[in-house]
């Protein structure tokens, strides 16, 4: 699976590119579809794109939000109809995507290239010409931006959908480009001319013009979102000395440089910063046919978005029974965690620093030394934990919903005391070999072939993901067809390899199984101990030379014979009392 483990690094790579370009280093990223304005508090990364020939597109998509963060300013809130607003929020990524692409010239072709397949699926859906995007890309062809042809196309049936000239604006808007105060201005008369502001201005106290929110999004979020936003511009207050921001120049020069598939390696070893490495392919006695068909996909991509709102709603019933009971259980993990990050004041020292509060001593006791405090050190360490869930068949039905159950409210609580949380998932990508082994049986099925399955890695919730956007997803976890087999030890050396990738201090690893690895394909081919002996190696590579604590649970099944430590239940019922029970001893430690 190396190709998947380049994506995943080239994708950090391009996070920390557009952390330069934003000078917001705590920009974090979404595997959520980016919008349009972005988010100011994120940046919406997907996987890179297998093809070399799709990469500036891909790029194209992650500039256009780093120049938005860097390039836009948030003022008061506009009002005027809903088409309007498209098509100013349209006009102002123009605006900051010009700005951006002259700072940094090889932007340019990416941006051409992401709006460009955005102009085709226009296209294909049969958008109208008077469309939002076409007021962006006319924007860039008036400023001698050499667009591609779908670009072309668009921009060509909005100006003969409208029957006056704009040119005039549009240059006007071009010599703006710097100022958004004036660039505002000017696209709210363009907006006038295109008949598209149909609302009555307001007067008095009222603005005249005021954005209604995009999206809509629930309070809680709003909050977090402003948050971020005032760090963000308490960030952006620093200046950086010229030699750092030439640095920042050079590492986006290169990141956007044309790449193939033969120099993704060359660029992702640049940000190579792993302590540990835990690799399953470097065992002897365990091999892989091929890797050819293996995927490591974001739970949303399995499901439509009607299907993961109804799995959702229907993994929210499920949970309804055992809110009370859990959530009991989740508030006493939750108070014990607090009640670790809490810190203390030692007082009365020698040294430290000075406690103003006993300053009085030096009129009313003379001869008394200073008082000094220092503040205690809190045992609680910036922690991770992982949820690795087995996604297999045998899963099915009470296992699963109660796996599901456990990482909601699990995740939920831990991310409110601070500690990050991601949830993974491991299965095939189909019954008895798939693509693997036809792969297989046309090379003359040649014997002992090693591992023949086609694996499907699945991200539920990453690390660095909003929890409650990513727990829409959780309910996919439910979906009928996803739970095939399971070939544990590569399962565990992923999240293993994504653990100690992270920052963090401590590292925590639970994995929740009802059974030892199965896949019939593999086990057919090689000797019966083939999957299980990997899995035992895997497992004392990770408890005897990492940092990673392991740990296991299984579910009607005896996971003591694999892991130090570990549980067992008979019922999945008792599965968030022993996770919970299980967390509690660890964060006693």
């Amino acid at each position: 699976m190396s190709w998947v483990k380049n994506r995943e690094e080239f994708k950090q790579a391009a996070l920390s590119t557009a952390r330069a370009v934003s000078k917001n280093q705590n920009l974090e990223s979404t595997s959520q579809a980016s919008t349009r304005p972005p988010s100011s508090s994120q940046i919406s990364l997907h996987y890179p794109p297998r093809s070399s020939s799709q990469i500036d597109a891909w790029r194209g998509e992650g500039d256009f939000q780093a120049f938005w963060h860097a390039f836009h300013k948030e003022y008061p809130s506009l009002k005027m109809p809903k088409i309007a607003r498209d098509f100013y929020a349209e006009l102002e990524l123009s605006r900051v995507e010009m700005v951006g692409g002259d700072k940094f010239p090889g932007a340019k072709i990416n941006l051409n290239a992401y709006l460009n397949t955005q102009a085709k699926k226009a296209i294909d859906n049969k958008v109208p010409p008077l469309n939002p995007l076409a007021a962006n890309l006319w924007l860039k062809q008036l400023n001698g931006e050499s667009l591609q042809e779908d670009s072309k196309n668009t921009v060509n049936a909005f100006l003969s959908s409208i029957p006056i000239s704009i040119d005039h604006i549009g240059k006007k808007l071009i010599e703006a480009q710097n100022s958004q105060e004036d660039f505002q201005s000017i696209a709210i008369d363009l907006m006038r001319d295109l008949d598209l502001m149909h609302e009555p201005e307001t007067k008095g106290d009222q603005e005249s013009i005021e954005e209604e929110p995009i999206p809509e999004e629930p309070q809680d979020s709003r909050e977090h979102q402003q948050e971020s936003e005032e760090d963000l511009q308490e960030h952006s207050m620093e200046s950086k000395p010229e030699g750092e921001a030439g640095e920042e120049a050079e590492m986006l020069e290169e990141a956007q440089a044309p790449i193939d598939s033969m120099s993704i390696d060359e660029e992702i070893d640049l940000t190579r910063n792993f302590n540990q490495d835990i690799d399953h392919t470097s065992y002897e006695d365990y091999k892989i046919f091929t890797t050819q068909f293996d995927e490591v996909i974001n739970a949303i991509e399995l499901a439509t978005p009607e299907e993961s709102q109804r799995l959702r709603m229907q993994l929210d019933q499920l949970i309804a029974p055992h809110q009370t009971t859990i959530g009991k259980l989740a508030n006493r993990l939750q108070r014990l965690l607090q009640a670790q990050q809490n810190r203390s004041w030692n007082y009365n020292l020698e040294e430290g620093l000075l406690d103003t509060a006993q300053l009085h001593r030096v009129i009313t006791r003379p001869g008394d030394p200073l008082s000094f405090k220092q503040e205690s050190e809190s045992k609680f360490k910036d922690t991770i934990v992982s949820l690795l869930i087995d996604s297999s068949g045998s899963m099915r039905g009470r296992s699963m919903t109660l796996a599901a159950i456990c990482g909601d409210i699990i995740g939920s609580t831990l991310e409110r005391c601070y500690v990050k949380t991601e949830l993974l998932g491991f299965t095939t990508k189909h019954w008895k070999g798939g693509d693997s082994r036809k792969s297989w049986v046309n090379q003359g099925s040649p014997s002992n072939p090693g591992r023949l399955n086609d694996l499907r890695h699945i991200i539920f919730k990453s690390a660095d993901e909003n929890f409650r956007k990513a727990r829409k997803s959780f309910g996919i976890m439910l979906r009928e067809g996803l739970l095939k087999e399971n070939v544990d030890g590569e399962a565990l050396a992923w999240a293993h390899k994504r653990l100690i990738k992270r920052n963090e201090e401590r590292k925590i690893l639970i994995v929740i199984s009802d059974g030892a690895p199965v896949d019939d394909s593999t086990l057919s081919t090689n000797h019966s101990n083939f999957l299980d002996n990997h899995l035992r190696q895997i497992i004392s590579s990770i408890e005897t030379q990492s940092n990673v604590e392991l740990l296991a649970i299984g579910i009607g099944h005896d996971v003591t014979k694999y892991y130090d430590k570990s549980i067992t239940i008979n019922r999945a019922e008792e599965l968030a009392e022993a996770l919970l029970d299980k967390l509690t001893e660890l964060f006693n430690d």
